[in-house]
């Protein structure tokens, strides 16, 4: 009973199993039928999306396409439109062309016509001018070459007497004119510029305390006054003046350099050779960085810029140095202004004329001893130091040792002997001034063939009329020059002196 009712629940559930798996096979296929379904009709929309979207695209490039087509036939005939105005404006300019050489060529004819014409009349021309020619020589006795030539003649007198009038005439105005302009201009240039007078000497006077002081100066048997003139350069000269010593050297530097020196000893207390050496050096350095501050501070107040180092030394040696007692640096100021000025009255620039002015006698003060006279020196260091050109010029023609090629050159020129020639500026006695003058003249009056001799500018040029019959031009440059030599050789003068010799000859006729 057991068994049977195994077995039957065996076969039940053999045949459930089955009928279980029929009916799971049949839902799984219903379903999957149906995905397949779906999902063919899924693929066909998207299909007929794509299709669409294909058919979109290609309408819309075909679209652009046939439009780009247009406008390419749009261009192409506009370019056919304008070659074929083009080959129109062609044609018509080619007809134009044709035409014009046609009249071109008529003209030509024309032309070629009227020359041998015109020739066939000059030819007739010539041949009544030769006939009239003849008419003339037999009737005048003179041939046509001969009449030509008393006619030229004729002419030539006469344009050169009226040439010769008309020029003394504009010379004679000019030079009136001229004169009469530059002493205006010399005259509101000197009352524009204030000067100082200021006389320089060739000694320094120290003062002291007391006559003690001047024992513990000269020292034991006089070392310490030995030591002080040996480093310095200087002679010191201690007398019974009081309170006094005076120190003597032409050079203002090295004085200067003993005064200071001085000082410092005296109020050290301390005064021994070694000492001395010591102080004297220091000296020299402080003046060194004074001379430099000097040369800077000159430059600033006259407005000059860019001036070389080396330069800027040189302006403040001129401190320290003097020419017939008159500052040179004082000097160099005065005529700075003064062409400034003038230069301002000829409507120059004035900076550059101030410029040269300031440099104009750097020259003076060498650090080497050299034989040339300072004006061509210091031409040469303006130019070694990059000056420009019309600056080293005005430097080195200011005593006409050069030749002027700027007017920057007499401009420094004539403020330089303004500096140098006005009342008070350089000391010299009036009765040495005079003997040198007569002097100049008496050498030049020496001479045979001079007639007269003229010492002016204050001795700076030397005049000297010779006899025409007596001397000829060689000999006038020969005895310029001699007397030159002369001057040079005999006597004591400041700067240079230039020597004019002056021939003529004049015709005198009276009519009566």
């Amino acid at each position: 009973m057991n068994i049977l009712s195994i077995i039957i629940a065996i076969v039940c559930l053999i045949i459930g199993g089955a009928s279980g798996y029929s009916i799971f096979r049949y839902l799984i296929k219903g379903k999957y039928n149906t995905s397949i379904e779906q999902a063919k009709k899924e693929a066909e929309v998207i299909k007929e999306k794509k299709l669409l979207e294909v058919k979109e695209k290609f309408l819309n490039k075909k679209a652009e396409l046939e439009k780009e087509v247009q406008t390419r036939n749009q261009k192409i005939q506009q370019n056919e439109n304008r070659l074929k105005q083009r080959e129109i404006s062609l044609n018509q300019r080619q007809e134009d062309i044709f035409r014009r050489k046609q009249e071109v060529e008529q003209q030509l004819q024309r032309i070629e016509n009227e020359k041998k014409i015109l020739q066939t009349k000059h030819n007739e021309l010539d041949k009544m001018q030769d006939m009239e020619r003849a008419k003339l020589e037999e009737l005048s006795g003179l041939s046509a070459e001969e009449a030509k030539d008393r006619l030229i003649e004729s002419l030539k007198d006469k344009a050169k007497l009226d040439a010769a009038s008309y020029i003394n005439e504009i010379v004679d105005e000019a030079k009136l004119n001229a004169n009469l302009e530059a002493k205006k201009i010399v005259i509101r240039t000197i009352q524009r510029v204030a000067t100082e007078t200021a006389i320089e000497n060739s000694v320094s006077v120290f003062h002291i305390d007391n006559d003690e002081v001047k024992g513990r100066i000269i020292g034991r048997e006089g070392r310490n006054i030995r030591a002080l003139e040996a480093v310095t350069g200087v002679e010191i000269v201690v007398d019974d003046t009081p309170e006094a010593i005076v120190i003597s050297a032409f050079d203002p530097v090295r004085r200067e350099i003993c005064r200071l020196a001085l000082h410092q000893l005296v109020s050290d207390g301390r005064i021994h050779p070694a000492r001395i050496e010591e102080v004297v050096a220091k000296v020299k350095k402080q003046l060194d960085n004074e001379i430099i501050e000097t040369g800077k501070r000159t430059a600033i107040d006259l407005g000059i810029h860019g001036l070389h180092p080396e330069l800027i030394r040189i302006i403040g040696k001129m401190k320290y140095r003097s020419s017939y007692g008159q500052n040179l640096l004082q000097h160099a100021r005065e005529t700075a202004n003064l062409c400034a000025v003038m230069a301002s009255e000829l409507g120059l620039n004035p900076k550059k004329a101030k410029r040269a002015g300031l440099l104009h006698d750097i020259g003076k003060v060498p650090d080497e001893e050299t034989d040339l006279p300072h004006a061509l020196y210091g031409g040469k260091i303006a130019e070694k130091y990059k000056e420009k050109s019309d600056i080293c010029n005005a430097i080195a023609a200011h005593h006409d040792e050069v030749e002027m090629t700027t007017l920057l050159a007499p401009i420094v020129q004539v403020c330089d002997a303004i500096s140098g020639a006005r009342p008070g500026a350089r000391r010299e006695i009036v009765e040495a001034y005079i003997k040198r003058l007569n002097d100049l003249e008496s050498i030049a009056m020496s001479y045979p063939g001079v007639t007269k001799t003229y010492a002016i500018q204050a001795g700076r040029e030397l005049r000297v009329i010779v006899g025409a019959d007596k001397i000829d031009d060689t000999e006038s440059e020969k005895l310029s020059s001699e007397i030159a030599t002369k001057i040079q050789n005999e006597m004591t003068y400041p700067g240079q002196v230039k020597i004019t010799v002056i021939r003529e000859t004049r015709s005198v006729a009276y009519a009566k």
